[in-house]
């Protein structure tokens, strides 16, 4: 099976200047927590991906307005892709050994055709599959929890 087959087509983009607000009423309209983050409407080459995480950590943590910021301001600008024909398997290791819960999907000029999710897998791969991308994705979040509670 190719990501091709499991990944969500229908997907919703934003540009670097896409003000922080809208970003996360995308977020809450899709029920997604990424939304990748493209060069321009014609190309919809892939430059970053803006997650809910990256609103929280990166923003509001750190004290600033959100109102006042763009997608730019915060996305996660060196963005894992997969494309299109890559194997399941090949996503999940993708994703196990970068420890991330979305991948944006790319064609071969790098624009952007869909996102593949933890969802995406759960629904699609073996169950065993899933349950490693599962355990692998969240060791990061067990040993940050570890070790803020030293």
């Amino acid at each position: 099976m190719q990501v091709k087959d499991i990944m969500t087509r229908d997907l919703a983009c934003c540009t670097p200047d896409t003000n922080l607000q809208e970003v996360a009423r995308l977020m809450v309209a899709c029920d997604c927590g990424e939304i990748p983050v493209i060069e321009n409407r014609q190309r919809m080459r892939t430059v970053g991906v803006v997650t809910d995480r990256d609103i929280c950590c990166r923003t509001v943590a750190e004290g600033k307005n959100p109102l006042e910021m763009t997608a730019g301001d915060c996305m996660s600008s060196s963005c894992v892709t997969v494309t299109q024909e890559m194997s399941v398997e090949d996503c999940c290791r993708m994703m196990k050994e970068n420890q991330i819960r979305r991948v944006p999907v790319v064609d071969a000029s790098g624009a952007c055709r869909g996102i593949v999710a933890q969802a995406d897998i759960a629904q699609h791969a073996p169950k065993q599959e899933t349950a490693e991308v599962l355990r692998e994705v969240s060791r990061a979040a067990r040993s940050r929890s570890a070790s803020r509670a030293d």
